[in-house]
């Protein structure tokens, strides 16, 4: 580079490529060790300890070779330990990815390159300055994560859907589907999950809502949880369930493992995706219609997507009140006509008018979650389904969240209210000896702004 264009070039900019320059170097010093420690294990041997068993011969190795190093590129204490660390990352964990996995605050990761990797914490997104080396490293984490769980990714099978030793959901796609490389998405598995109380200290709800939910869960109310993506439709799926009696035998049924059911009398049913020659899968429709020889008193299906929603709302309407199950849907409304188009995806030319009485006489509340601009989610309706209205399925809101406005600081601000409307449901939950006081059902309960930062 020339003196004017030093000259020219800010201090800023000139740190910024220095930094860089520093960065490209250690990437590559790591990946010169990791090359060189492969050639000197027993790779046979390695597969089959533990980390904590191996780890004090591999760092006295990468000692080794990180003083020959030295010579072209000397490292303080701490970046040698970084190193180390980073390298038995690669060997026995997920690389770069590791350090987030470790965050217990991180939600989500999501790698859109290889050189591009955000997370989600606390309902926000941020970018983080953690890389892979390029696409072949990306794609040797990738192959580690899907042939753990017996799964094969290239560009006969470019999209895999996986899950880690902690519960967390992956979701892979490469190229040629995928323009600018490989796309890896994780769903962070909660390990300390939320309870009823948390929600309501976070405001995802109050009190009086939850008492409700409480009843009708007790009462033996069918639920649908609503909401879009990552606006907390497990998380308040695992809420109320732990309402539920530990006397009572519940199946659940996912795609992939989330629900942490407390009780002890629970079948957990997971849906097994097509080999490699697509076949062997098993659907969540087979799943729910083995559910019931089962005897099950409640059925929880971590989500409808399809046909086996016709099979749900049959459960529902054949002895097994109760049941639990989420949906995506912007609304209430919005959700009972997802689940008109899922029955018709049964393919059984079933009426309309008879389609929705189905879901008229199997659905008693739907619940809509809603993770709002700033993060925070929130239940911002519970409704309640009362019938028929000629070719309608009828529907009355008993609670609402309001939204006000936003803050200076960028939060929503609001309130819950109830509408006015004693639910129709209020004399079951009665019956069933949890008679609920009928002022809640007219008094405003208005938001304590000074905690608009927690969210669930």
């Amino acid at each position: 580079m020339s003196s004017a264009a030093l000259t020219t070039t800010s201090p800023t900019a000139r740190i910024k490529s220095a930094v860089d320059d520093r960065t490209s170097r250690y990437l590559e010093l790591k990946g010169r060790v990791h090359t060189d420690l492969l050639n000197r294990l027993n790779l046979d041997r390695l597969t089959q300890i533990s980390r904590a068993d191996a780890e004090p011969e591999i760092r006295s190795v990468i000692g080794m070779i990180l003083d020959r190093e030295s010579a072209t590129m000397p490292l303080s204490l701490f970046e040698r330990e970084t190193v180390s660390s980073d390298v038995l990352d690669e060997l026995f964990g997920l690389g770069p990815l590791e350090l987030l996995l470790k965050d217990p605050s991180i939600s989500d990761i999501l790698v859109n390159r290889a050189d591009q990797i955000y997370i989600e914490r606390e309902g926000r997104i941020e970018e983080t300055d953690i890389v892979f080396r390029n696409d072949k490293h990306l794609m040797q984490i990738i192959e580690r994560i899907v042939s753990a769980v017996g799964r094969r990714i290239d560009e006969s099978s470019p999209m895999v859907d996986a899950r880690l030793q902690d519960g967390s959901r992956v979701n892979v796609i490469i190229p040629p589907l995928a323009l600018d490389g490989p796309v890896m998405s994780i769903r962070r598995f909660r390990t300390d999950r939320l309870g009823a109380d948390d929600l309501v200290t976070r405001e995802s709800l109050t009190s009086p809502m939850l008492e409700f939910l409480k009843g009708a869960i007790g009462a033996r109310l069918n639920v649908i949880v609503s909401g879009g993506t990552g606006a907390g439709k497990t998380t308040m799926l695992n809420v109320l369930s732990s309402f539920i009696s530990g006397n009572e035998r519940v199946v659940t049924i996912e795609d992939a493992a989330e629900l942490t059911l407390r009780q002890r009398h629970v079948v957990r049913l997971e849906t097994r995706p097509p080999n490699i020659e697509g076949k062997g899968g098993i659907r969540q429709r087979q799943l729910v219609i083995n559910a019931l020889r089962m005897r099950p008193d409640r059925i929880i299906v971590g989500e409808v997507r399809g046909e086996e929603a016709l099979d749900m709302l049959q459960a529902m309407n054949t002895g097994h009140d109760g049941s639990l199950t989420t949906i995506h849907a912007n609304s209430p409304r919005d959700a009972l006509y997802r689940l008109d188009t899922m029955i018709a995806m049964a393919n059984l030319n079933i009426p309309d008018r008879a389609v929705r009485q189905q879901v008229a006489s199997a659905v008693n509340l739907v619940i809509q979650v809603t993770r709002l601009t700033d993060g925070s989610r929130r239940v911002t309706s519970i409704s309640e389904i009362t019938g028929m209205e000629q070719d309608v399925i009828a529907m009355q809101e008993i609670f609402q969240f309001s939204q006000s406005g936003i803050n200076e600081s960028g939060r929503v601000m609001g309130r819950f209210r109830a509408t006015g409307i004693r639910p129709k449901c209020a004399d079951r939950i009665a019956a069933s000896g949890r008679p609920l006081p009928m002022d809640m059902f007219s008094h405003m309960h208005p938001v304590n702004e000074s905690h608009h930062d927690r969210r669930f």
